[in-house]
């Protein structure tokens, strides 16, 4: 990072590893390439894939239960000029989690850029939301608005 740039926000970097989550893995390797990411990153951790318990409330507010089990992979890396990035998945796609580690160390670094080469991602989120907001929005049934019969 530059000395005069200051470090990016938690909430830009939450926003960035959300979009990162969601993307598929084709789209993280597009942003990689976007981004001129280095050949040479090394793993703090080499991506494992392990379960991680499940816990859930009856209403919201209940007591707490262990409602099952899911399976997440993490990977934690490093870049040659020294950013830290770190990502869980769910599923078992390693390749997956360890792009999505590469691409938070690099927000680190450029998250102007991240931000950008996410740029696709968050425009499909949107679009598949809009999508299933327009399905659902077919079979709204507005009751208030029937006539009941009574004159």
């Amino acid at each position: 990072m530059p000395p005069d740039a200051s470090p990016p926000s938690l909430e830009a970097r939450q926003a960035a590893m959300r979009l990162c989550a969601l993307a598929r893995t084709d789209e993280l390797e597009t942003a990689l390439a976007t981004l001129d990411a280095p050949r040479t990153v090394s793993d703090l951790r080499r991506p494992e894939t392990g379960l991680v318990m499940l816990r859930g409330r009856m209403g919201g507010d209940g007591r707490p239960f262990n409602a099952g089990e899911a399976t997440v992979t993490r990977a934690a890396v490093r870049l040659p000029s020294g950013e830290a990035g770190f990502a869980y998945h769910l599923g078992r796609d390693a390749a997956r989690a360890r792009k999505a580690a590469i691409l938070d160390a690099l927000f680190q670094a450029r998250p102007q850029a991240v931000e950008a080469a996410l740029a696709p991602v968050e425009a499909r989120i949107a679009a598949e939301r809009a999508g299933e907001a327009r399905r659902v929005a077919a079979t709204k049934v507005d009751f208030f608005t029937m006539v009941r019969g009574e004159d």
